[in-house]
């Protein structure tokens, strides 16, 4: 499994799944799902849960992963796939989730694993009693095809009847539920009268990308608490009390995170473009700067390699537990080799996009790498001050994967993206990715 590719894909690709009226399934990616899925199906449907993947990507997984057979797979795997589907079923826009059911009625999926999701999202989302008031066809279509038609009838006449537990019951239905009483009722609203203009809950129950408050009005110190500390301590704040603070945003930042088991190497841009002038002064070296401290913490080793003339804090440098150099101008392509000769697993150049130095010699090295036998994955993070910045004249190295970052809670997705490009990475994210579908926070 591709990895970068596929997380690339999972974030840019926003078609839609489309049901055609004569029952007809289109999407322009299945076969790129489908092998993925092949190679590692818990890898894959794990990506489904990085902070960032498009909605219609997730619903995609969604079915790709209840479409397909569970033989051969062990025990844990299996539940790990029935935790990640649950995750998907109710942290989409009910919308999207009730097109990938549909799906499965669509491509015939008849597996034990598939009737269970089904019934699940019918009879026990949060919202099951406003969507079956507004998608009452819709749901009906997925609950008989999960149960098979005559199946599904049978224990809704059962119901009508009266019964609330026989063995009949139990076995047609009652077993795939949680909550047999609320089951019972939603079957008994799932095959009344509707109501007609009845409006669908539009938002997912349990998101699964925890979306702060973005300002109206960028600053400087509203872009995530460590970015602001070190703002202050740029300018000369008292590092009595900030510096504390730092440390507590950081651990805050990475709490839960596990630790990558391989060796990153940062190119760091500290010019004067990155310091900045005037209302954006600091703003852009501190996320910089966050995005360093982050990785001190997460990675087992770092090794921070230095371009510029910008001075960071003394406090900044404390924290680091990575050796580091440092140079003058903003040599990028100079210190890209520097971090290269360190041998790590990962390089990773964290710029504002400006070379003042050989304009376009990044460009050029790392076109050259490959054919020099280079291997070793190169990325850049663009720091920028706000996320709609005009980036057109600020791309370094065209054939670098890059993605741009401006506020802290942009960590959570550029991370999965940055350590997915390794070899040590993809472990990484699994990890990462369990804990969040265990509850933990990633």
């Amino acid at each position: 499994m591709d990895t970068p590719t596929l997380l690339q894909h999972f974030r840019t690709h926003d078609a839609p799944l489309v049901l055609s009226r004569g029952g007809d399934l289109a999407w322009d990616d299945a076969e790129l799902h489908r092998s993925a899925r092949l190679s590692d199906p818990e890898g894959y449907a794990l990506l489904a849960l990085v902070p960032g993947v498009l909605p219609w990507q997730r619903a995609r997984v969604l079915l790709c992963t209840l479409a397909a057979s569970q033989d051969g797979l062990d025990e844990r795997t299996r539940a790990t796939l029935g935790k990640v589907t649950r995750a998907l079923m109710f942290g989409l826009p009910p919308a999207y989730a009730v097109t990938a059911l549909l799906a499965l009625r669509r491509l015939r999926v008849n597996h034990k694993h598939a009737t269970r999701a089904v019934v699940a999202f019918v009879l026990e989302h949060p919202e099951a009693d406003a969507l079956i008031e507004a998608r009452r066809p819709a749901l009906v279509d997925c609950f008989e095809h999960a149960l098979g038609k005559a199946t599904a009838r049978g224990c809704a006449r059962l119901i009508a009847e009266g019964d609330t537990g026989s063995g009949r019951l139990r076995r047609s239905l009652l077993r795939f539920t949680s909550d047999p009483a609320a089951a019972i009722g939603r079957v008994r609203a799932l095959y009344a009268p509707g109501t007609y203009g009845a409006e669908a809950p539009q938002e997912p129950p349990a998101p699964l990308d925890q979306v702060g408050e973005r300002p109206p009005i960028v600053t400087p110190t509203n872009r995530g608490d460590i970015a602001a500390t070190l703002v202050h301590l740029y300018r000369g704040g008292p590092a009595a009390e900030l510096r504390p603070a730092l440390a507590g945003y950081v651990a805050e930042a990475t709490r839960g995170l596990p630790r990558l088991a391989g060796h990153v190497a940062v190119v760091l841009d500290t010019s004067g473009s990155m310091r900045g002038y005037g209302d954006r002064e600091w703003a852009v070296m501190s996320q910089a700067a966050a995005l360093r401290l982050v990785l001190a913490e997460v990675c087992e080793r770092l090794t921070v390699v230095e371009t510029g003339e910008a001075p960071e804090p003394p406090e900044v440098r404390e924290r680091l537990t990575a050796g580091e150099t440092v140079d003058g101008a903003t040599d990028l392509a100079t210190r890209l080799l520097d971090a290269l000769d360190t041998r790590p697993d990962l390089v990773v150049i964290v710029t504002d996009g400006y070379e003042n130095v050989l304009p376009g010699d990044l460009a050029r090295v790392a076109a050259t790498l490959p054919r020099a036998g280079v291997t070793t994955p190169v990325v850049l993070c663009q720091a920028t001050f706000t996320a709609g910045d005009d980036l057109t004249l600020r791309d370094p190295a065209p054939l670098l994967p890059r993605r741009p970052f401006w506020h802290q809670d942009d960590f959570a997705g550029l991370l999965p993206w940055l350590f997915g490009h390794c070899a040590p990475g993809r472990d990484w994210i699994r990890t990462a990715m369990l804990s969040r579908l265990e509850g933990g926070r990633t």
